[in-house]
C-alpha cells in the first residue's frame, strides 16, 4: 500500500489547486501503470502456478465485457459501463490476489509504488461491490 496517502476531500469542502494538482498527478499515474498491468496479467495467465480457476473467470469477464449482452446497457451514458469495468476488475482482483505476493512480484517489471497504486484500486473496487456478488464471485474464481 503506498505510504502516502491523499486526504479526502470532504463534500463541502473547496479544492485548492494544489489538491486539484495531487488529482491530476493520482490519474497520470493511473494511466500510466496500464501498460504494466497489462503485462503482469499476461504472465500471470502463462504462469502454471497461478490457479487455473482464476484465469478462467479472468477470461470469462473479459468474454462479458466484449459481449453485446449486458445487465446494464451501454446507452446509460457511465453506469453502463461500470458493470463491465467493475467486472473486469474483480476477475484482475482474483488472480493477482489468488496468485500470491511472491508470483506477481517475480512478474512485476514496474515501480514497486505503481503496484501498490493497482493494489490500492482494486481493494477500493472490492468494497464498491455487494458482499452477496462479491461472494458469487469468489466462489466462481476458485
Amino acid at each position: 500500500m503506498t505510504e502516502n496517502r491523499q486526504e479526502r476531500v470532504r463534500p463541502d469542502e473547496v479544492v485548492t489547486p494544489e489538491r486539484s494538482r495531487q488529482g491530476s498527478k493520482l490519474i497520470q499515474d493511473a494511466v500510466m501503470v496500464i501498460p504494466n498491468l497489462v503485462k503482469l496479467v499476461g504472465r500471470l495467465m502463462t504462469d502454471p502456478r497461478v490457479p487455473r480457476r482464476s484465469k478462467i473467470a479472468l477470461g470469462a469477464a473479459a468474454a462479458y465485457v466484449a459481449s453485446p449482452v449486458d445487465l446494464i446497457p451501454e446507452v446509460i451514458p457511465v453506469i453502463g459501463w461500470a458493470d463491465d469495468v467493475v467486472i473486469l476488475l474483480m476477475a484482475i482482483d482474483s488472480l493477482i490476489n489468488r496468485s500470491g505476493p511472491e508470483i506477481v512480484e517475480e512478474h512485476w517489471d514496474g515501480p514497486i509504488d505503481l503496484l501498490s497504486l493497482i493494489e490500492d484500486i482494486l481493494a477500493l473496487t472490492r468494497t464498491l461491490v455487494p458482499k452477496r456478488i462479491r461472494s458469487l464471485f469468489d466462489r466462481i474464481a476458485g
